[in-house]
């Protein structure tokens, strides 16, 4: 990209660039319908909307719903560097929390220090998931591809040998951010063991 030397705009600009890459992530859920695997910015995207409907769901009250929807946006951004990690691929999930973080200390470091800094804190936040936002925030990354799986009719699970006890398993959290979201979560589940969509 052409820049005037590092002013403020140029590395600003830089970064909404780079951000664009996110676009050739390929997730392992597909897009319902099954006509293709979604991208992570889709991933993104649509996390985010369920975050503006769904937020009457979140286990606190009072959730900062700009900050749920900062983590949202910028969660995955390192995985234009590290990838997508396929949740119940256990080999692939060994050392990702360092690729992560060499990639968060690159892509972020792209914008002026102090906006950099002030996003790689909310990047911080989500991966800590200690806060009532990230807790939610958490819930909804979860949530959503297991959605898209129910949608497809396991396509996903079933491609991958998936088991139902692996998808409780990991997708439990939902219930640190929202108890109501990982009791219909649950059902889902077990209608998709109904359906024969997941092994149980």
């Amino acid at each position: 990209m052409p820049h005037q030397g590092e002013s403020r705009l140029a590395r600003q600009i830089a970064f909404l660039v780079e951000a664009d890459k996110l676009k050739r992530v390929l997730r392992q859920s597909h897009i319902t319908g099954k006509q293709r695997r979604e991208n992570s910015a889709e991933h993104s995207w649509h996390i985010s909307l369920m975050a503006l409907v769904l937020a009457e769901h979140a286990a606190a009250p009072g959730l900062d719903l700009l900050k749920v929807l900062k983590m949202l946006i910028l969660h995955d951004l390192v995985e234009i560097d590290a990838g997508d990690t396929f949740v119940y691929d256990e080999a692939a999930r060994k050392g990702q929390k360092e690729r992560e973080e060499r990639a968060a200390e690159r892509i972020f470091a792209l914008l002026p220090a102090e906006d950099g800094s002030a996003l790689r804190a909310v990047w911080d936040e989500f991966e800590a998931h200690d806060s009532a936002e990230a807790k939610f925030a958490r819930a909804l990354d979860r949530l959503q591809p297991l959605l898209l799986n129910y949608a497809n009719e396991g396509s996903g699970w079933q491609r991958h040998g998936v088991r139902a006890q692996q998808v409780r398993g990991l997708n439990r959290i939902i219930d640190d951010g929202s108890p109501e979201l990982w009791r219909y979560a649950s059902k889902l589940i077990d209608d998709a063991i109904r359906r024969g969509y997941l092994d149980p």
